[in-house]
């Protein structure tokens, strides 16, 4: 039996040693449970973090791009997208390059003012549609190519409900931009067949937006062939920061672009100030059962002189006898850290299956809380936890190596 292996039987014997002081056994449980807590409580408050960052994220980029290119001075948009647009394929990253038109509306359902709501009506190319787009909850992206009658819209559910419009439907849109007549402007309808619902999950963009063909927003809005934007899709939304530079060059002055980081930063940033509040909040429990360990290991040393002065007169070195006692702590450490991991993925895997917590969508944008575990966090939780279970080892274990053989056998 090598050294290490020696200490660690050891170790281990008297994890399950039947105790003189059942408070000893109590307290060890006590320990495990609260690393196990603390461990499964991160794990879930880390994977509801990642939950929310990633579907907003996913909702936000559905309707927007990952790098956007705007006008910066010219209030009539920009003129020049064609030019721009074989430039553009070439940066590496683009995916795709797509301009858009969009604009404030008034919808009307069949009621007319009744059932009438402010929108913004988006213009996209019909050979190049938002990722959103691509799997409506009812109709076909592909009807907004049909030019037969009115031409088609598509709306967000929610949009759609506080409007009453449903599938095939005739909505009517009525545009800022009004015709100039003698006796002054004049109110600019238009009819659009309801070609298309879709949900995103997120309340903002299910309530406010509509998508239309870019020609059809272009006549809309009364602007010629410009676009308000031209937005790029990569391959690697991280990569956004060089691809607007890049984009940026080729643009020229009178062009901007903005990233979705930008776009988004104040979300971004609320995010990844949660996940450390909650980080720091929630590790208050593991220093709770670190503690647990010291008590658990300084009373087991009490327990334990007899036996450490035997095997230091039967041989056994100072040193072995300290990583006796650093291998329980680590061990009580090691056997709450993958409860905790257990459980924490396995509860969050379930809840974000079966959507255990609803939410009120009006309020929180999304109907349920969403959970997003992931191995890399369960990595550095874990690390974290043993780490802490170790420190707690370190007093107890060197006390262990301070007990003098003659003496505490002297009266045995």
């Amino acid at each position: 039996m090598s050294a290490n292996t020696f200490e660690l039987f050891v170790a281990a014997r008297y994890l399950r040693a039947k105790r003189k002081q059942a408070v000893i056994s109590v307290i060890t449980v006590i320990s495990i449970a609260g690393v196990a807590a603390g461990v499964m409580a991160l794990v879930i408050a880390i994977a509801i973090n990642n939950g929310f960052r990633n579907t907003l994220q996913r909702s936000l980029l559905g309707t927007t791009a990952h790098v956007m290119l705007l006008a910066k001075n010219s209030p009539e948009g920009i003129a020049n997208w064609k030019e721009l647009d074989p430039e553009l394929r070439k940066l590496p990253h683009v995916a795709s390059v797509a301009p858009g038109l969009y604009g404030t509306v008034l919808l009307s359902g069949p009621l007319g003012g009744a059932q009438s709501s402010g929108a913004v009506l988006k213009g996209v190319p019909v050979d190049a549609p938002p990722d959103m787009l691509l799997h409506l909850k009812q109709g076909s992206f592909d009807a907004l190519k049909n030019t037969a009658g009115f031409p088609g819209i598509i709306l967000g559910a929610r949009l759609a409900q506080n409007t009453g419009m449903l599938l095939h439907s005739v909505a009517t849109v009525i545009s800022p931009q009004g015709e100039l007549t003698p006796f002054g402007p004049t109110v600019t309808r238009y009819q659009f067949r309801v070609v298309g619902i879709f949900e995103s999950g997120f309340y903002e963009i299910d309530s406010n937006y509509a998508f239309t063909a870019l020609p059809t927003a272009q006549m809309v809005f009364d602007v010629g062939n410009v676009v308000s934007s031209i937005e790029l899709r990569l391959d690697d939304i991280y990569q956004a920061p060089e691809v607007a530079i890049a984009a940026q060059k080729i643009a020229g002055p009178g062009l901007v672009a903005n990233t979705w980081m930008e776009q988004y930063r104040q979300i971004l940033s609320a995010l990844n100030t949660e996940k450390v509040v909650t980080a720091v909040t929630i590790g208050l429990i593991q220093l709770v059962a670190a503690l647990n360990i010291l008590i658990t290991l300084v009373m087991m040393v009490m327990e334990k002189n007899r036996d450490i002065a035997l095997l230091m007169s039967m041989g056994a070195k100072r040193q072995q006898v300290r990583k006796i006692f650093l291998y329980q702590g680590v061990l009580i450490g090691g056997v709450g850290t993958v409860i905790g991991l257990v459980l924490g993925f396995g509860l969050s895997i379930v809840a974000d299956r079966y959507h255990w917590i609803a939410l009120n969508q009006d309020v929180y944008s999304l109907s349920y809380v969403p959970f997003n575990p992931r191995w890399q966090d369960g990595i550095w939780i874990a690390a974290a936890a043993i780490f802490i279970s170790f420190i707690a080892t370190l007093y107890p274990a060197t006390s262990a190596t301070r007990v003098a053989p003659v003496e505490a056998l002297r009266y045995e």
